[in-house]
């Protein structure tokens, strides 16, 4: 059996100039827990029944000891690009100064990549929060911010020019959504007087940082990586599509209308006084900071229904849906590129992150994930079929490049294209990375 990925032969994502890369977060592949300082994750790990299986990230896939073989690894792959993570703990002491141990293993990582023609793109935040700072209000203290900005500051400084781009914060809805709204991830605080609070200052830290990166790193690509579900009505009748409409604006716009228009959605003013977020003067102007690029993460839609007591309803996704529940539906991927484009004036776009969690299994040596190859290949074929309507789509990361610790699903859900066992921690290249490869360096 040939396990392929395909793409039309005049398609832009077949050019050299594309960037093809995987992406990883560092907190679930790192470990090394004993060389960096606790964050918001240790603790939440540690909380009972708020990681499904039990498991932590003290060890995850040891790539803080094995990072020079995962590097070949990626090397062997043939990507142009890889998406990486700085655990701000690592790097960062207490007293606010640079940690220059866990500096320079991520200066390692970076001169091996270099060395391997991989190109950098840094996240700055992937969800780790150091625990000293939540201690003391976390992202609901507008103080954080500043500190973030002081972090990036010293760690933009000391990589040089060594980063082809930095994005400032991974998807700022699940940090402060599911983090201090709901409470499924980390730091688990919840009451929705709380999300837009911590919303407001993720953004603010956002725009602080920016212009930090334009006078440290000028020649890097400088943004933020936002995620989006996007949001269908159940029915045709008007109350679904208000509700619909309601729900997009909570969970899509409020990310991304502060970085283009300057304002959040007019959904502000019918929310509560309590729930609205504290907004001081000039904040839009410096979250609304010019970017390089928008970085968009994509997996799933969601589908709503209007609701007596609540705005809006999510209802059970429709099948065929992934290993994790979430609802396959490629077509959603094209109408979210294509209405951001006609909605804002975006700068070029980098698929930042796109997989799915299937139900692996090895056998002789072999992952036959050919479930997660057809999804790969559908939504492939929706952002090409995105650029073929306009959009400025310059580059596409598969998540992830292994599997790993999936935050509040423990190591039960599977998102890599590469296998790993936790107990031998073994790597092993799937099928779908053996596909991923031969589209990469087939063109």
């Amino acid at each position: 059996m040939t396990v392929k990925l395909t793409l039309p032969a005049q398609s832009e994502m077949l050019s050299k100039d594309f960037i093809y890369g995987v992406a990883t977060a560092s907190f679930q592949i790192e470990g090394g827990k004993d060389s960096r300082l606790p964050c918001i994750w240790d603790t939440f790990c540690n909380t009972a029944n708020k990681i499904a299986d039990g498991s932590n990230g003290e060890i995850a896939c040891d790539h803080f000891t094995r990072w020079q073989d995962d590097i070949e690894l990626i090397d062997s792959l043939g990507v142009d690009a890889y998406r990486l993570s700085i655990s701000w703990p690592r790097v960062i002491n207490e007293s606010g100064e640079i940690n220059q141990t866990g500096v320079n293993y991520y200066l390692n990582i970076l001169k091996h990549l270099e060395s391997n023609n991989i190109k950098a793109f840094v996240t700055l935040y992937h969800w780790d929060l150091p625990q000293h700072l939540e201690d003391k209000g976390g992202w609901l203290n507008r103080e954080t911010a500043f500190k973030f900005r002081d972090y990036v500051d010293l760690i933009s400084k000391a990589f040089s020019n060594k980063v082809h781009a930095y994005a400032t914060l991974n998807e700022p809805f699940c940090s402060a959504f599911l983090g201090y709204e709901v409470g499924v991830h980390a730091p688990g605080i919840v009451g929705k007087e709380f999300g837009k609070k911590a919303a407001h200052h993720l953004l603010l830290a956002h725009g602080l940082a920016m212009k930090v990166l334009a006078i440290n790193s000028p020649n890097s690509l400088n943004g933020i990586v936002l995620n989006f579900t996007p949001c269908y009505p159940e029915s045709k009748s008007l109350e679904d599509i208000k509700a619909t409409t309601f729900a997009d604006d909570y969970f899509n716009q409020w990310y991304i209308k502060p970085l283009f228009d300057g304002k959040y959605p007019h959904i502000l003013s019918q929310l509560p006084a309590e729930h609205q977020p504290v907004i001081h003067d000039g904040d839009m102007e410096i979250i609304a900071h010019k970017m390089d690029f928008l970085g968009v993460n994509f997996y799933t839609r969601a589908i709503y229904r209007a609701d007596a007591d609540e705005h809006f309803i999510q209802i059970t996704p429709p099948e065929p849906r992934t290993d994790i529940g979430w609802e396959i539906y490629p077509k959603a991927f094209t109408e979210l590129l294509v209405s951001l484009n006609e909605r804002y004036r975006l700068p070029p776009i980098y698929i930042t992150e796109n997989g799915a969690a299937m139900a692996d299994e090895i056998i002789d040596g072999v992952v036959n994930d050919q479930d997660r190859v057809d999804y790969y290949q559908q939504h492939l074929n929706a952002v090409n079929d995105a650029i073929e309507q306009g959009v400025s789509v310059k580059g596409y990361f598969a998540w992830s490049l292994m599997d790993n610790f999936e935050w509040a699903e423990g190591y039960l859900k599977r998102f890599g294209i590469v296998h790993v066992d936790y107990e031998t921690q073994i790597r092993t290249i799937k099928n779908s990375g053996i596909a991923y490869k031969a589209l990469i360096t087939s063109r």
